[in-house]
């Protein structure tokens, strides 16, 4: 049976803290992209630990992704799925596209799994990302994906980031784990209860 474990909304914001300092450093981002629905809280909680005096605050924006699929009626863990399905993207052909180019913009997700979502995500955002570059005349603006993630799973991972992202250290998890389930607070629909489990069940 797989290993549960429970993780605060505190444990979240300090995992993104400690990671502040080192995406302002190295990947020096002005654009975020969160990946929904996990993606969600630690880019908002990220951003005001990037803001910077005298500084606009890094815009959000959001692509849903799904790869999950339950295990069965009634059984609260679910499975990595074989096939990314899209639920929300950017539209290509609006400022929203345009607006990326030239960024220096950071993926974020709650966990780094099977590595699936993320290769999906880097890989299509670079496609779409060239194609509006071309199409506006903009090729003298380069744009650079970074990735963050709160938690990686110490595992094969059946996807794959660009290379150079991994050598030019633009990827960060804030904690690398086991092959465990997580369960984060987002998804809890008691948070006491939840709580309660993450002083005896701890990543």
């Amino acid at each position: 049976m797989v290993q549960k474990v429970y993780v605060t909304y505190n444990q979240v914001h300090k995992l993104c803290q400690a990671s502040a300092e080192r995406i302002l450093n190295d990947f020096q981002p002005n654009l975020m992209i969160a990946i929904g629905g996990g993606g969600y809280v630690p880019a908002r909680i990220l951003r005001s630990f990037l803001k910077q005096p005298g500084s606009a605050n890094i815009p959000i924006q959001a692509i849903g992704l799904s790869l999950y699929e339950s295990l069965g009626k009634g059984d609260a863990v679910e499975e990595p799925g074989t096939k990314v399905t899209r639920t929300q993207w950017l539209d290509l052909s609006s400022l929203e596209m345009a607006n990326l180019i030239g960024k220096n913009i950071l993926i974020v997700d709650e966990v780094d799994d099977t590595r699936t979502t993320l290769e999906y995500a880097v890989r299509e955002l670079e496609k779409d990302v060239a194609t509006a570059t071309k199409n506006l005349g903009r090729s003298e603006e380069k744009t650079k994906f970074s990735i963050f993630v709160l938690h990686n799973k110490d595992k094969p991972k059946k996807g794959h980031v660009p290379e150079d992202m991994i050598e030019d250290r633009r990827y960060l998890a804030a904690q690398t784990v086991g092959d465990i389930w997580i369960c984060y607070p987002w998804e809890a629909t008691d948070i006491d209860e939840h709580d309660k489990l993450a002083e005896t069940q701890p990543v």
